[in-house]
């Protein structure tokens, strides 16, 4: 990661709720190909999430905390604050003296922006707040968030928007939080209404409208310079198995998480047939 920062553009995209075993399987069946081409061996990485919903996870996120390899560790970590006697601080973690990272990175020159989804990032009220204040730009509305159907792709829309007006000198990291995963998520399986309620196969809809859109943040993104890309899940989230419904609960559902991240190359063009 010292290699990375201050050469490379940053993109951390967390998809809201999104549970590791729907991932995995729609990956492996060819569901979400503008995702999948760029999974190392076209698989998600199997994780556990740092905290078991939006506002935790992104705390220990901000904090350096990545989703940890759902094996035994230690695992060194791709960025750290400067802290001593950490056993996951190696050689290659990028070491910041600040807080979080989003400031150790704005004072390692990096333009920050947050394009903010779900209600913690809504800066309607002091909590909606927290997290986006971290940023030197944060970015919200109502169509970025979980009621609305088009969600990422006005996010994406965004995104095209911040990176076109930036200096092409000045680094940028740039943080998405998609809402699109998260209940409610019926409106993304064809044919439901309100009455069929959230479910695993409506919340795999969500995954693969997510993926219809990801070929142009990815292009967005990579278009001044290479980029590395982090995109993983927060939580996940439980459709009644074991008589669970919903996250902030101890339960594997909620626990396991996807996880990648991978090169994009400067100038990486939208995949073929990804949505406009």
């Amino acid at each position: 990661m010292n290699e990375i920062v201050g050469t490379h553009d940053l993109l951390l995209v967390t998809l809201d709720t999104l549970r590791h075993d729907i991932a995995a399987e729609l990956a492996a069946a060819g569901r979400i190909p503008h995702l999948a081409r760029h999974l190392p061996g076209g698989r998600w990485e199997e994780r556990h999430a740092p905290g078991s919903f939006t506002y935790a996870s992104h705390q220990a996120i901000f904090a350096g905390f990545l989703p940890t390899p759902a094996s035994p560790g230690p695992h060194p970590r791709l960025f750290a604050a400067r802290f001593g006697g950490s056993e996951t601080t190696v050689p290659r973690t990028w070491v910041f003296d600040t807080p979080d990272l989003v400031t150790g990175l704005a004072d390692a020159g990096y333009h920050t922006v947050c394009l903010g989804g779900v209600g913690f990032f809504n800066q309607r009220a002091a909590l909606g707040s927290v997290l986006p204040s971290l940023f030197a730009e944060a970015h919200w509305e109502p169509g970025f968030g979980v009621t609305s159907p088009t969600s990422f792709e006005a996010q994406v829309a965004k995104a095209e928007e911040v990176v076109a007006r930036l200096p092409r000198g000045r680094k940028l990291f740039l943080f998405v939080n998609v809402s699109a995963l998260h209940q409610p998520n019926w409106h993304h399986l064809p044919g439901a209404d309100a009455a069929h309620g959230d479910t695993r196969e409506s919340h795999a809809a969500a995954l693969e409208y997510v993926d219809r859109h990801m070929g142009r943040l990815f292009a967005a993104a990579s278009s001044r310079r290479p980029c590395l890309a982090i995109v993983c899940s927060d939580h996940g989230t439980a459709y009644g198995e074991d008589g669970y419904t919903g996250h902030r609960l101890g339960h594997p559902s909620v626990w396991t998480v996807p996880y990648a991240h991978f090169l994009l190359a400067a100038g990486e063009a939208p995949d073929p047939g990804a949505a406009a």
